[in-house]
C-alpha cells in the first residue's frame, strides 16, 4: 500500500511517500506557509494527486512518551485530514526524526540554506520508514 507521511510544522510541513511493499520511504515536498488553511488545502491537492490509500502524521510525543501540546495538535490536525479525506490516518512517533533528517545531510556538500529547504521533507520520510519497521515487527509478531 502507498502511504503518504506528514511531519507537521508551523512553517514548514514536510512530505514523504513511500510504499509498505518495498519499505523505501521518499522525500516528497515541503510545503513553506505558517496559514493553517493553505497548508491544509496543499496537502489535500499532494493527496489527491499521490494517491495514497493511507497517511502517516508525525506524533510529537515528549523525550518521556508522554503527550504534549504539540502532540495534541498533530492528534487534531490528523483527525481533521482523516475526516477530509477518508482515508486512514495513523499517528507515529516522530522523536529525533528531523535529528536523523540533519545527521542524514551533514556530509552532503548541501549549503546551510539547501539543507533547511529539504530537511522537513526527510524527516517525513524518516517518519515514514519507522513506520513502515513498525508494522514489519507487527508483523513478525503475529
Amino acid at each position: 500500500m502507498r502511504y503518504l507521511a506528514i511531519d507537521l510544522g508551523d512553517k514548514r510541513t514536510g512530505v514523504a511517500i513511500g510504499d509498505s511493499f518495498t519499505g523505501i520511504a521518499t522525500p516528497l515536498d515541503v510545503i513553506n506557509t505558517s496559514s493553517e488553511s493553505e497548508r491544509f488545502t496543499r496537502l489535500r491537492d499532494l493527496i489527491e494527486w499521490e494517491g495514497p490509500g493511507a497517511l502517516v502524521v508525525g506524533w510529537p510525543l515528549n523525550m518521556d512518551g508522554s503527550v504534549g501540546p504539540n502532540a495534541e495538535k498533530c492528534k487534531a490536525f490528523a483527525d481533521k485530514l482523516s475526516e477530509a479525506t477518508r482515508l486512514p490516518v495513523h499517528l507515529h512517533d516522530e522523536r529525533l526524526s528531523s535529528a536523523a533528517a540533519d545527521e542524514q545531510m551533514a556530509m552532503s556538500g548541501l549549503t546551510h540554506k539547501q539543507k533547511k529547504a529539504r530537511r522537513d521533507a526527510m524527516a517525513a520520510a524518516n517518519i515514514l520508514r519507522g513506520f513502515f519497521e513498525a508494522l514489519e515487527a507487527e508483523k513478525a509478531g503475529d
